[in-house]
């Protein structure tokens, strides 16, 4: 099959070397200079994605990686090109959240109180006249939520007053569970099995410190359906009207009063796609057609469409070094720090070692200094426990200067949040 990936970074390099090793053809456009790009010596980029429309064909897939692009894949959609990645409707979920929280509503679901702000300076304010515990999010994907402790706002309204300008979300801080649900829909309806997925967002073991873009993710396809039928799956007449095409996923509060959905990500995430990775037995090749040409085919309607998953359970560890989870673009090339691994991967290994922001040179792996995003290492067992020893594992095989990287993912879920799932009647 023919693959032409479009994005601003070559985000998605990691599943463009997966689908090569599958033996498709894959041609990638990034829109930065090559220069600053990732996968630099590993992937080679093309000029014009324009200009490669007849090669790819209407047999062949588009694969956009980010939002903001919606509504283009939309009009090639319209063409009569099969294009995976999101929708304009994908694109407001996730970058309008006052809009999210409100189709949330409209299919009744319960959702948190929550404030929208054209600027941080207004929310600012309201702050001051409503003081507590809030959560706060940008509009703009790229900025980092900020969950505030302080009893009266205190550490928010520091936040807010350096949080530039952008449209803003506060939210009400709810304890309990935070759980996602997620699934591929294919234009029509959502691919099944759902995934059920456990994000770790602080940087330090024991969720502490700042929040970062993820550390880590615990999850398995098994189990998934109650949270999904109650939540996302109600959603899947609004993704069908848009003609959506990609990966959605929910994430969630879970307490005694029930399920409280957060924010959409209607994109492939990170580390999302590598944890899932493990868990797809048939490869990315095979799910991209499913959902460009309509699920599996032959399915009556009505029916939900399926494809191969492992059971068990699939643990990611995202490795990193200074500056993450800051980023810099005053790095040189000199300040990339080499990586090297005890046991180079070989074969069917290579697919647990997700490459993020690196390039190659002269024979050598280098991770960009200038986010220090290295790369996802998974582990695959039939409980957590044997899937965490084994993600930590290749962790322990990848050695690079001021290596970071959290031991404890999936702690959490084994210490309270299964037994809390399962007596609330989310979990068998």
């Amino acid at each position: 099959m023919r693959i032409l990936a479009i994005g601003p970074r070559a985000y998605l390099g990691d599943i463009y070397l997966t689908l090569r090793r599958e033996g498709h053809e894959v041609r990638v456009f990034a829109e930065d200079p090559p220069e600053q790009r990732a996968f630099g010596g590993l992937i080679d980029c093309i000029a014009d994605w324009r200009a490669e429309l007849d090669w790819v064909g209407r047999d062949g897939v588009i694969l956009f990686e980010r939002v903001g692009r919606g509504t283009l894949q939309d009009e090639l959609r319209a063409r009569g090109f099969r294009v995976v990645g999101g929708s304009a409707f994908g694109d407001r979920l996730e970058q309008d959240r006052a809009f999210g929280q409100a189709m949330l509503r409209e299919a009744g679901l319960a959702i948190a109180e929550s404030h929208s702000f054209a600027r941080p300076a207004l929310a600012l304010a309201w702050l001051g006249q409503h003081p507590g515990r809030y959560v706060l999010k940008h509009d703009d994907t790229a900025r980092t939520t900020f969950v505030g402790d302080h009893p009266e706002g205190a550490d928010l309204a520091f936040m807010l007053r350096r949080a530039g300008e952008g449209r803003v979300l506060l939210m009400e801080r709810l304890e309990g569970v935070e759980v996602g649900v997620g699934a591929y829909f294919d234009g029509t309806r959502f691919l099944r099995p759902a995934c059920i997925d456990f994000e770790h967002k602080r940087f330090f073991p024991g969720e502490m410190g700042e929040m970062t873009g993820e550390m880590g993710t615990l999850a398995a396809y098994d189990g998934s359906e109650p949270l999904f039928a109650a939540t996302l799956g109600r959603l899947a007449p609004r993704f069908a009207a848009a003609g959506h095409v990609g990966y959605v996923n929910l994430n969630m509060i879970v307490d005694e009063r029930g399920a409280w959905p957060l924010e959409f990500t209607c994109r492939f995430g990170n580390p999302g796609f590598a944890v899932l990775a493990a868990l797809q037995p048939d490869g990315w090749g095979d799910l991209l057609a499913r959902m460009a040409s309509g699920g599996a085919g032959g399915a009556p309607a009505g029916t939900p469409a399926r494809f191969a998953t492992r059971p068990g359970w699939s643990v990611a560890i995202v490795l990193t070094v200074p500056p993450f989870p800051a980023h810099t673009e005053t790095a040189t090339p000199e300040e990339d720090p080499p990586v090297f691994f005890l046991r180079p991967p070989v074969g069917a290994e290579l697919d647990r070692y997700h490459l993020v922001d690196m390039r190659m040179e002269g024979g050598q792996l280098l991770g960009r200094r200038r986010s220090g995003h290295l790369m996802i290492v998974t582990g695959t067992g039939d409980t957590v426990p044997a899937a965490q020893e084994e993600a930590r594992a290749r962790a322990r095989n990848v050695v690079a200067p001021e290596l970071r990287w959290r031991g404890d993912i999936g702690d959490r879920f084994l210490n309270g949040e299964r037994e809390r799932l399962r007596a609330l009647g989310w979990l068998g």
